[in-house]
């Protein structure tokens, strides 16, 4: 008898412990998530200033502007975090022929305004690196936790489920946008 309420005892005692790891996880890979919406939200935040600066020496370019335009207000709108990483990939592809077009007018890249939102933009688009990093991090974390045994058992019953990770599905897409500070 005592030794089944040992087992018991232990038991209870794994079952907490398993729960109480899974929970933490969990919020870890939330707060993670956090990191990434407010980066996303301030780089959106910079492009229609980036557009405009470009856009009053560079008129031509008006479907480009408009692309930019488009997947800014994309990012800002409730998605999944695939649909958020083809939205990052696809703008981060778009601020680069942005930045690139910027090269062409050297009035825009004497712009103080301009270098000043290069600088920013690339302060972010690090910041967000690391925030993917972290979030990934603790998607692996609680992935790994949800799916080894016993721990599984544990995490199947009470209903928690595998995060989905942070990354950007082209190849050509993880590359991050190249910023002349010259």
């Amino acid at each position: 008898m005592t030794a089944v309420l040992i087992l018991l005892f232990f038991l209870l005692l794994f079952l907490i412990v398993t729960y109480n790891k899974l929970v933490k996880l969990k919020n870890l890979s939330k707060e993670g998530w956090s990191g990434i919406d407010v980066q996303l939200k301030r780089r959106a935040d910079l492009i229609p200033e980036l557009v405009n600066t470009v856009k009053a020496y560079a008129a031509h370019e008006r479907e480009l502007f408009e692309k930019v335009t488009e997947l800014r207000n994309e990012t800002l709108a409730p998605h999944t975090i695939q649909e958020h990483a083809a939205t990052a990939g696809a703008l981060s592809r778009n601020l680069q022929k942005l930045l690139l077009i910027a090269e062409d007018y050297p009035e825009v890249k004497a712009n103080t305004n301009f270098l000043e939102l290069q600088k920013e933009l690339s302060r972010v688009e690090n910041t967000l690196q690391k925030a993917r990093r972290y979030y990934n991090g603790t998607v692996r974390e609680l992935n790994i936790k949800i799916e080894s045994f016993p721990s599984n058992i544990v995490a199947k019953g009470l209903g928690f489920e595998k995060r989905t990770f942070f990354s950007i599905g082209n190849e050509g897409d993880r590359n991050l946008p190249e910023i002349n500070l010259a």
